[in-house]
């Protein structure tokens, strides 16, 4: 059984990481990106993604602080790549 207060120290990283998604997805939308492959290619991702953090959160829980950290830094980046993109910069 799902126990949530493992994944809560997560919690921060959920939500930027589906604010990257919609920054990740709306640049494919942009981009003329055709809407049925990366909606399949995002189901994919978000799958994947499932899979790591429900097998890898109890491998990973005492690395939690540096993971988030780690992960933050990775969105913050790649959403500034994408508005500067979407900039035309």
């Amino acid at each position: 059984m799902i126990n949530l207060r493992d994944y809560a120290q997560f919690t921060g990283l959920l939500i930027f990481g589906n604010i990257e998604n919609l920054i990740l997805a709306s640049q494919g939308a942009v981009a003329h990106v055709d809407p049925f492959i990366l909606s399949i290619l995002s189901l994919i991702a978000v799958v994947i993604w499932l899979l790591l953090g429900t097998y890898g959160t109890k491998l990973a829980i005492k690395y939690a602080d540096y993971i988030e950290i780690f992960g933050g830094v990775a969105i913050i980046v790649l959403g500034i790549q994408s508005m500067l993109e979407a900039m035309g910069l």
